[in-house]
């Protein structure tokens, strides 16, 4: 497989743990991959320096109309930097920004795709942003949901998260393989195993085995506590917290909680969060 293939999610939703884990097991090594290399591993359209390159102008003199323009031209830098596939971090909705597409079609191979229980996207997306949980709520079910551009970013077009989940789980055309946030943690071989047969990687069970033990959430959080982690956010304590699926009845309130379930029922229905009939089953 050639050109990019996106590691798309929204965020707080897995993309780091699932970079962590193709950088464990793409490398090979015996010894964990250090996560402050992951920015050599994998490139993320979220950040200004290539649009600066191309452009020759700091990213504070660019228009929302110079990101769009220059956006096909970025994307066309990252899937000439390296034979095989090209791995580029994506938090953007699959949408059209300016009548430029978020992902450029004709350098793109496939995706990768990781959603988590919105419930427990609230509560992480708050301590990642040191944000009040009701805030971080308004975000998740913000259809109009943008990061503006600033330290060292470009505009991002987010969107709420069924709507998220939807662009790219729905679209027709791009190979792609998309995976629960839940699964990885309940079934990681299984889960990760996955990628590896849509990415056509030789498969080697000795690999993948030490490739998720590298990159399990004690060893990624060890990491950051001994060397920090450089995407760590500066509100934030730690990038790496627990990891866990279900922290989300420890953090919320009931009310805080249907807020979430009223939003984005039917798309937590299709994604087997809950029952047809509401019930919860993650």
């Amino acid at each position: 497989m050639s050109g990019i293939v996106w590691l798309a999610s929204y965020p707080k939703s897995g993309n780091t743990w699932l970079r962590a884990f193709l950088a464990n097991y793409t490398s090979g090594g015996d010894e964990a991959f250090d996560i402050n290399r992951l920015p050599s591993f994998s490139f993320a359209d979220m950040r200004a320096e290539p649009y600066e390159r191309i452009s020759g102008r700091p990213a504070s003199s660019l228009t929302g109309a110079d990101f769009n323009r220059l956006r096909p031209q970025v994307h066309r830098h990252f899937a000439k930097a390296r034979a095989g596939p090209v791995f580029v971090k994506t938090h953007s909705v699959l949408a059209l920004m300016g009548n430029v597409p978020t992902i450029t079609p004709d350098v793109t191979a496939g995706a990768v795709y990781v959603v988590r229980n919105p419930l427990d996207v609230a509560v992480s997306y708050a301590a990642h942003n040191a944000l009040s949980i009701d805030t971080a709520i308004d975000l998740v079910c913000l259809e109009s949901f943008r990061v503006p551009p600033g330290d060292g970013q470009v505009p991002q077009f987010i969107g709420d998260w069924s709507a998220h989940v939807r662009s790219w789980r729905h679209v027709r055309g791009l190979p792609k393989v998309v995976l629960r946030y839940e699964d990885m943690v309940a079934h990681p071989a299984t889960a990760f195993e996955s990628v590896i047969a849509f990415l056509k990687l030789p498969r080697d069970r000795r690999k993948l085995k030490r490739a998720i033990r590298n990159s399990a959430f004690p060893t990624l959080a060890a990491q950051e506590a001994t060397a920090g982690f450089r995407e760590r956010p500066p509100p934030a304590e730690r990038f790496f917290r627990s990891g866990r699926s279900g922290g989300w009845r420890d953090a919320l309130t009931d009310e805080q909680a249907a807020r979430i379930l009223d939003r984005h029922r039917p798309m937590m229905i299709e994604l087997g969060y809950l029952s047809p009939s509401g019930a919860l089953l993650v």
